[in-house]
């Protein structure tokens, strides 16, 4: 029987900001190669969960460790975690396409068909001329995932993963998850709807006053 593997370890972790406490002594597990959602009302901290887990913010105590397969020995972040979290800012002059190209050239570990793979799959046509500026909510909130997964990482966080996408699209990215999913990725996510969470979720976990409590 195959051990599942720990991909994020949060142990005792408490966090506050001027005096007002998100988090006491609050630990989860997200293992490998599984979906898990995190619940709470806006204000409960989840972002500040999320910026922790990638380095952005440090916890005042406890721990936050990473699988050692997400991490690089040169890099000050994890190099293998795609992350979309708050709302990314962009190029409001380029196009989708060149904006995920000048992140690419970066790390430089994927191609131009790979980034223009990586919009197909959310449901952006590569080819346009459209710039940013003048994308919709929807339009935004997909190239925000394009270019969480576009470098094959292997750990997926996304903040509000289903923020402004119609039916199709939302359903269209369930299956993106699923698919990412049998391809090996280990996948962190919020939503307000509960039927997000039920169809994609494997694992829940749920923050109250402070604490992470584990509901399924």
């Amino acid at each position: 029987m195959r051990v599942e593997q720990t991909m994020v370890a949060i142990e005792g972790v408490s966090k506050s900001f001027r005096g007002a406490e998100v988090f006491n002594s609050a630990s989860m597990d997200v293992l490998e190669n599984r979906i898990c959602g995190l619940q709470g009302p806006n204000g409960t901290g989840k972002s500040v969960l999320f910026k922790m887990i990638v380095g952005l913010q440090r916890p005042d105590s406890g721990d936050i460790k990473l699988d050692a397969s997400l991490k690089s020995s040169h890099a000050d972040f994890p190099t293998e975690v795609g992350a979309v979290i708050d709302r990314p800012a962009y190029l409001g002059g380029l196009t989708g396409m060149e904006n995920l190209l000048d992140l690419a050239r970066i790390r430089r570990v994927v191609s131009r068909d790979q980034v223009a793979e990586a919009m197909e799959k959310v449901g952006l046509n590569p080819g346009t001329q459209q710039k940013v500026r003048n994308y919709s909510l929807g339009m935004k909130q997909k190239l925000s995932i394009a270019q969480a997964f576009m470098e094959d990482q292997r750990l997926i966080i996304l903040d509000e993963a289903f923020n402004g996408l119609d039916d199709s699209s939302v359903e269209r990215i369930r299956s993106l998850l699923h698919e990412l999913q049998e391809d090996g990725r280990t996948i962190l996510l919020t939503s307000h709807n509960q039927g997000d969470i039920d169809a994609v979720c494997d694992d829940v976990w749920k923050i109250d006053q402070g604490q992470l409590h584990r509901v399924r």
